[in-house]
């Protein structure tokens, strides 16, 4: 197939997760071996398209063996927007729009087109860019599952399969102290790893931000429980759950032009309350970055190679300005615009949600 590109950047932004190797890998392999396009990595999110020396060239020779290799050896940050970018002057801070100087940058690159993977803050910025006549495409990524338009995400696999292992540890040492196991996992401002692993790992109640809970209803399903002979219960709590009429429990703000507010403490929160109003011993585990670090699985490595080299062909076609995603088992895409600014959130009244309530998981709706 003829094209007029002959060299493309590839960036990844924000968090880290599992399978943003495998991209790089499948957009290198497909962009170089089958299409004859020189790829520059563009290092450390979009830092690397504001300061100096932060490129270098992909081949599939440096781009071998990270298929399986969890993190991004490109780096990245989710502090570098460029139209809200900070510069330090003299010792102050300063918030300043330097996306012309980002536009000027992957002209003087001679970058023909731009890959950036990322989830919903990028692909955001990535939007604005085509709109000023930037060449760009979009992969998603996130372990969160909140981009909208794609039916999932990889590395949410991954961090799903993560926290159901801890899961499964924290059975047999409840079991063992009969006490209540609370474990609180990422997910920001939805619930979907949450309700995955709270399924898989056989979690006893659920809190999720898409439902503010009744903390006396939680009790009541602990102790209910108890009542039967079950001698400990599993809670899962997402970052993200509050109370009802309650507030997102927050360890950071967030800072113009910096890093997201740092959400945490939702599951101490509700493991404290249950302790009091039940007397059971409660222990909290809050499991962290490892839901977001290691090797991807399987099923996050196909995922991932399928969205680089669809990435690829929406560059050979002419496709800017659009996201790939996944429908069903096809890969197909769609505007960034339709995707930038959203958030996917977990339906609570049709699929898993409904599943769960009928084993008898509790989400701590108000009866």
């Amino acid at each position: 197939m003829s094209h007029n590109v002959k060299k493309l950047g590839v960036l990844t932004g924000g968090g880290d997760c599992p399978g943003l190797n495998a991209v790089i890998r499948a957009i290198v392999k497909s962009a170089v071996q089958r299409h004859d396009i020189a790829v520059i990595g563009i290092e450390d999110g979009y830092d690397g398209l504001v300061l100096p020396n932060k490129t270098r060239k992909l081949t599939p020779l440096n781009s071998r063996g990270i298929l399986h290799v969890g993190g991004t050896i490109l780096g990245t940050t989710n502090r570098a927007n460029p139209f809200k970018y900070r510069i330090t002057v003299n010792g102050k801070t300063e918030i300043r729009n330097v996306s012309s100087e980002v536009m000027q940058k992957i002209k003087s690159l001679e970058l023909d087109a731009l890959i950036v993977i990322g989830g919903d803050g990028t692909l955001n910025i990535a939007s604005h860019l085509y709109d000023m006549g930037c060449p760009v495409v979009g992969v998603p990524k996130t372990i969160d599952n909140d981009i909208l338009s794609t039916d999932v995400s990889f590395g949410f696999s991954t961090a799903v399969q993560i926290a159901t292992e801890m899961l499964d540890r924290l059975h047999t040492t409840a079991e063992s102290h009969h006490r209540v196991m609370v474990m609180e996992v990422m997910g920001r401002y939805v619930g979907w790893i949450a309700l995955a692993s709270g399924i898989a790992g056989g979690a006893d109640v659920i809190l999720i931000p898409e439902i503010p809970y009744d903390r006396e209803e939680v009790c009541q399903k602990i102790l209910r429980r108890k009542k039967k002979g079950c001698r400990s219960s599993i809670v899962v709590v997402s970052e993200g759950a509050k109370e009802i009429d309650g507030a997102l429990c927050i360890l950071q703000s967030a800072e113009e032009g910096g890093s997201a507010e740092r959400l945490g403490g939702a599951g101490e929160k509700a493991g404290l309350y249950i302790k009091k109003n039940t007397g059971i011993d409660v222990r909290v585990t809050t499991l962290g970055h490892v839901q977001r670090g290691g090797t991807p699985n399987a099923f996050d490595r196909i995922l991932s190679t399928r969205f680089g080299v669809a990435a690829v062909e929406l560059i050979i076609n002419n496709q800017f300005g659009r996201m790939v995603c996944l429908e069903g088992q096809d890969i197909k895409s769609v505007p960034l615009s339709s995707v930038a600014g959203g958030q996917k959130k977990v339906p609570t009244e049709t699929g898993l949600v409904i599943t769960a309530e009928e084993i008898g998981v509790n989400f701590g709706r108000k009866a």
